[in-house]
Formats: structure tokens, sequence, C-alpha cells
């Protein structure tokens, strides 16, 4: 059973992150389940630190889109939206080239908060960066 609230394309959630940091770095939403949601970024010039590994804040900044984007789906937008109140990373393995893809599942879904568990993986499906979003739900009203 789906857990979002308005059915969007792929190209709506790109269309979503359209002049942000998300686009600057090349993210591309690839997929979309019935309760996640899948993004994947370039590892090249616009995402690695000095050293030519994956920069550690352009994951963190891949997570927190895929998550708080999955988030958003999950709520009635005419009453509500999401905004990012924590995240932590574990950058358990570098990348050095070719995609990254993270993977959006919740935890908790509340009435206001929502946790999700967001992993990151490289083409050959190796761990690069297990991450943790919680997301505040936003009554419009206020």
């Amino acid at each position: 059973m789906p857990i979002w609230k308005k059915e969007r394309s792929l190209e709506d959630l790109q269309n979503w992150n359209r002049n942000t940091a998300a686009e600057r770095l090349g993210i591309e939403f690839s997929a979309i389940g019935d309760d996640w949601l899948a993004a994947r970024m370039p590892v090249d010039a616009r995402t690695v630190q000095p050293f030519g590994i994956l920069h550690g804040g352009a994951s963190v900044l891949l997570a927190e889109t895929v998550g708080s984007c999955a988030a958003n789906l999950c709520v009635d937008e005419e009453q509500s939206y999401c905004v990012g109140l924590d995240i932590n990373a574990n950058h358990v393995r570098g990348a050095r080239a070719g995609w990254v893809t993270a993977t959006a599942r919740p935890f908790h879904l509340g009435r206001t908060t929502q946790v999700w568990d967001i992993r990151i993986v490289d083409d050959a499906g190796q761990p690069i960066c297990i991450s943790r979003l919680t997301m505040a739900v936003v009554d419009r009203q206020r």
C-alpha cells in the first residue's frame, strides 16, 4: 500500500528541485516505490573533496534531498509541509567515480514529525553512507 498522499512522477520531483543546490550537484530522481524514493548523484568535480573522493557534505545533501522530498509526498500539501529538523550521517566507504544512489524509507510517519532512513550506495551496490533524517511536519495555517 503506497504511503504517498498524491501521485507524483519523477519529472515532478525533478521540477521541485529546479534552481536548487540539488540541481547544481546533478542530483536526479531515479525511482519511486510504494514506500521508498531513490535519487542519484554523480561523483565528479562538483561533489568530491580535494583528495578526489566523494565529499561527505555532498552525501548529506543527497540524503536530505531525497528524504525531504519523500517526507513531503507523505503529507496533504494543502494542509502542511515538511522541513528538516536533524540529520546525521555515517560515511562508511569512499567513492571516486560513477554515481551514488540514495534510497529513503520511513522509520516513522507521525502527525508532527517523520524519521527517514537513507542508504547511499555506489554503482556496485556497496554502502557509502547511512543517514537518518528527522523532519518536522508544519501546519500551513500557522
